[in-house]
């Protein structure tokens, strides 16, 4: 638990963080709405506005979406709670097309996601699928402007031995150009990649000039991989970072003490995650502080990282981001955490003095 000592930063305006090269300004907590596209589980429509409405109302207000969540339906529930406010940032991916199939019924689960609507997802990174894909999130989401766009998942963590063909299709296929305009003529803000690869950022940027990239996993208490050159790269280039998977795909939220199974991106944790996640709550619980709300805390010290964003899909989990992000944690605990070598040596630690 945490109590109101612990959380007195949880109810002051949250900051925002500009992107480098555009101004555009992101919260810097923000909403990552593949919860309310049905990730692992339905969530009801009105379950859905609530949880939306009450970020937003709280400050979180950098939502990101994509087709891929839930097959369109976070798409159309985000727009339905964006539309007509005026203090919403908002990016969506491209890559992935929806194509109707009549043969898909019901809920059953399909990539992740428990949602009833009936699209099939068809990768598609050329210049004019980056266009069609754009206007069709347009369609779905009911509003005239997208600030950010992300392509979404390339890189051969996705797509394996088609990773040179799917990448083509953004450079020799012109989906690069295809952003590239849509920046130039002020139809988005800034585009980059979403991604859960920080090496293909270093890929593209060899090829386009990008304004922000979704990182996804790679730079978290638990891994910091991205530090060896993505992130320095990051901060040499003007290129702001947006990071997603903060808790590993949970472990760092819940911790290792139950009998699990423990997740760690997107599957079950081997053995030597599962004891570093083990030292790291043992630290944690030394100094009474949740293991979350350091994971929250460690991303937002680099200075490349302009918003972190959790994937919510309750009110609940809003409230308790919130006070996490607010959390009062010792100058000891950071201490002892590189002391104990539980984070890369050169990874800024909250407070700089420390």
């Amino acid at each position: 638990m945490i109590s109101e000592a612990q959380s007195s930063l949880a109810q002051r305006p949250l900051p925002k963080r500009a992107i480098r090269r555009t101004g555009l300004s992101l919260s810097v907590l923000g909403l990552g709405a593949a919860s309310v596209g049905n990730l692992y589980h339905p969530v009801s429509d009105d379950d859905a506005r609530a949880t939306l409405a009450a970020a937003l109302d709280a400050g979180l207000t950098y939502v990101d979406t994509a087709p891929r969540y839930g097959h369109g339906l976070s798409e159309r529930r985000v727009g339905d709670v964006a539309r007509g406010r005026d203090d919403v940032v908002l990016s969506t991916k491209v890559g992935r097309l929806l194509t109707p199939d009549p043969r898909l019924k019901g809920d059953a689960e399909r990539y992740g996601f428990r949602s009833p609507l009936p699209f099939e997802q068809v990768y598609d990174y050329s210049h004019d699928g980056i266009l069609r894909s754009y206007e069709d999130s347009l369609q779905r989401l009911g509003l005239a402007r997208i600030d950010i766009l992300y392509v979404h998942d390339i890189g051969p963590m996705t797509h394996g031995d088609d990773d040179a063909r799917t990448f083509a299709q953004l450079t020799a296929g012109g989906g690069f150009r295809a952003l590239e305009r849509l920046r130039d003529s002020g139809a988005i803000d800034s585009f980059g990649l979403g991604v859960n690869e920080w090496q293909v950022c270093l890929r593209a940027m060899e090829h386009v000039d990008l304004d922000v990239v979704l990182l996804a996993g790679r730079y978290t208490l638990l891994e910091q991989t991205a530090l060896e050159s993505f992130l320095p790269t990051a901060l040499a280039r003007q290129l702001s970072v947006v990071i997603g998977g903060a808790y590993n795909s949970g472990i760092l939220a819940t911790g290792v003490k139950g009998a699990g199974p423990h997740y760690y991106d997107y599957g079950e944790a081997p053995a030597q995650i599962v004891e570093r996640v083990r030292r790291l709550e043992a630290l944690s619980d030394r100094h009474g502080i949740p293991l979350a709300a350091a994971a929250l805390q460690f991303c937002l010290a680099h200075p490349a990282v302009v918003s972190v964003i959790p994937g919510l899909g309750s009110v609940a989990r809003v409230r308790q981001t919130l006070a996490l992000y607010g959390a009062a944690i010792p100058a000891a605990f950071w201490r002892e955490l590189r002391a104990e070598n539980l984070v890369d040596p050169q990874a800024p630690l909250p407070g700089e003095d420390l």
